[in-house]
């Protein structure tokens, strides 16, 4: 378990949904994914969502998913919090998936909206009531109705408030009002699921960030975060204005993992920059358009 303190959340405040890295022959590169958590974690990480939207979930095996936990696990356990990405849209599945986790020693799991099922909001609180209660491990619910096609409405998550193991939430809705009257109503935990929005949802009570641009600009993030909770305005608002092209090369001009993986490959961080279908690699115009933005970063490749 990664060391927290009174006033350090245990999930962290700065976590990176990590890319999963792939040989060229297709397979997951462990070895890589070990040395981009490290990397992570030395620039300034204090957690690493493993597996999740970004790590290209829905296209690992479960054997995969396991796999990248351990071996994340092996590489910053102990330094940094470590969340399994267990969620599916099948309930027995992502039980089993969060028992397997939990056999291994990860921090806390994080839990998607069960996704093109679209269940009634009472489904969806049945849903992670049963996933919490098959661990003792904390749960971070991720609601993300543009990938899920449904929300957890806000009723829905003051009742998942309650149960002991529902401690946080990762936030891609970005209804401030909504998240409001939770913040207000319950002790969860939010984080930003949204890279541009951090400041906004730490100015409003949350805790941090589950980002994908932190993946190439770690240290800036943790410069950010770091500004916001020690109440210098000044400073988080020019680091905010200065990631912002950072920012829309990693999220808006292709998918995150796919672009994540493009830059990292520029850092010379990975090897290369595979993803699975029906990913693809970016085309030369997205590739030109990518670039673009992150030279206004300051961010220049060859």
């Amino acid at each position: 378990m990664a060391e927290t303190s009174a006033n350090l959340p245990a999930l962290g405040t700065l976590l990176t949904a990590m890319v999963t890295p792939f040989t060229t022959d297709g397979k997951v590169d462990y070895q890589q994914a070990a040395e981009l958590a490290s990397k992570l974690v030395d620039d300034g990480c204090d957690g690493l969502v493993v597996t999740g939207t970004t790590g290209e979930t829905s296209t690992l095996t479960d054997e995969e998913n396991l796999g990248m936990f351990r071996a994340v696990m092996e590489a910053v356990g102990g330094r940094a919090a470590v969340i399994a990405g267990t969620g599916t849209n099948d309930t027995a599945h992502s039980v089993h998936l969060s028992q397997e986790a939990a056999k291994l020693g990860v921090d806390g799991l994080l839990i998607v909206t069960p996704y093109y099922n679209k269940p009634s909001q009472a489904g969806v609180r049945a849903h992670f009531e049963t996933v919490a209660s098959a661990t003792d491990l904390p749960v971070m619910l991720y609601d993300i109705p543009g990938r899920s096609s449904i929300e957890i409405a806000p009723d829905t998550m003051i009742r998942l408030a309650q149960h002991p193991n529902i401690v946080a939430v990762k936030d891609a809705k970005a209804d401030f009002a909504a998240a409001t009257r939770v913040l207000a109503e319950t002790d969860l935990a939010f984080y930003s699921g949204d890279d541009g929005l951090t400041l906004q949802w730490m100015a409003l009570g949350a805790v941090g960030l589950v980002g994908v641009t932190t993946h190439v600009a770690t240290r800036r993030f943790r410069e950010l975060i770091d500004a916001i909770n020690a109440s210098d305005l000044g400073t988080a608002r020019k680091i905010n204005f200065e990631l912002e092209p950072i920012v829309r090369a990693t999220m808006t001009r292709v998918q995150g993992a796919v672009a994540a993986k493009q830059i990292l490959k520029w850092q010379g961080v990975l090897p290369n920059s595979i993803v699975r279908l029906p990913l693809v690699e970016p085309d030369e115009a997205e590739i030109e358009t990518i670039r673009e933005d992150l030279a206004k970063g300051g961010l220049v490749f060859s």
